[in-house]
């Protein structure tokens, strides 16, 4: 594992992880969940054909996780003006 997937999963991640730690606001954490959902389905995917099931299982349970977080910023009723 060293190509382009892998390198643009990880970017996805730190880049992701700082819109959700810098707090820029509601707007750009919802943005961080919905970019954690694609590295986590691109590392899935990485996993899958990488014969590294850990990974692609972690990542299973963390696109769930982020796809919380999607509902909670963007779609929850308690959310909605």
């Amino acid at each position: 594992m060293n190509g382009a997937f892998e390198w643009a999963a990880s970017i996805g991640a730190v880049i992701a992880a700082s819109m959700i730690a810098f707090d820029l606001g509601r707007r750009a954490t919802a943005w961080g969940f919905v970019l954690f959902c694609v590295v986590s389905a691109l590392w899935i995917y990485i996993g899958l054909t990488e014969d590294a099931l850990p990974l692609a299982a972690m990542n299973g349970v963390l696109l769930l996780i982020n796809a919380w977080g999607v509902w909670q910023y963007w779609f929850h009723p308690k959310n909605r003006s």
